[in-house]
């Protein structure tokens, strides 16, 4: 069986939880406090050198670490993988934009104010993050405003690894009233078949 190495209130972890749900692929789930440094000991260095999660181990002793590398590996010969090269391009155009552009600061932001004592938080910093959060939401509303999917042909990869972040941006003290699009894919992504939770422990 897969051994997922995660953190249960990790977007990035929550990825690959989610892709595994929606397949139907069972998986055992060891949880790492990345906040006491669990992901720094030897053990887990041996594994992923770079010290950080998910990391998802393979039954043949093979590791793959970066979500959305897992979630591009797991998704092969899948629906949630176009099969057209284009649209396949486009879904990694949407995971590297969720990587650079997104993640950084919506994600960065929650971890901040949801994880850490706020009052270590410098407010300077904070709204760097959320000002370029709200242009990550921008781009995101631009196609969400107007199509069902980030990626023409339906729920892919794509959808997952930005909505990871995107539905708990709240946590980031961020509102997303001003962007309809999106709330109205957040309910679409939710109602994929084998949906979970952020903070459910595996799936049944």
């Amino acid at each position: 069986m897969m051994i997922l190495h995660d953190n249960l209130g990790s977007g990035n972890g929550y990825k690959v939880r989610l892709l595994l749900s929606h397949l139907g692929q069972p998986f055992k789930r060891i949880e790492y406090d990345v906040t006491k440094g669990e992901t720094r000991t030897a053990e887990f260095l041996a594994l992923n050198p770079d010290g950080r999660i998910p990391l998802l181990q393979f039954t043949d002793g093979r590791v793959l670490t970066q979500s959305n590398a897992i979630l591009f590996f797991l998704a092969q010969k899948t629906s949630y993988l176009p099969s057209d090269s284009f649209a396949q391009a486009q879904a990694l155009q949407w995971m590297f934009f969720e990587q650079y552009s997104h993640e950084p600061n919506i994600a960065v932001a929650r971890y901040w104010l949801y994880f850490l004592d706020r009052a270590e938080v410098q407010q300077t910093q904070l709204e760097e993050k959320w000002q370029k959060g709200y242009q990550a939401l921008d781009v995101m509303e631009q196609r969400l405003g107007a199509a069902d999917y980030l990626v023409d042909g339906g729920y892919s990869i794509a959808d997952i690894a930005l909505y990871a972040y995107t539905h708990v941006a709240d946590e980031a003290d961020m509102d997303l009233g001003p962007y309809p699009g999106i709330r109205r894919w957040l309910d679409r992504v939710a109602e994929q078949p084998g949906h979970v939770l952020i903070t459910q422990d595996g799936f049944s």
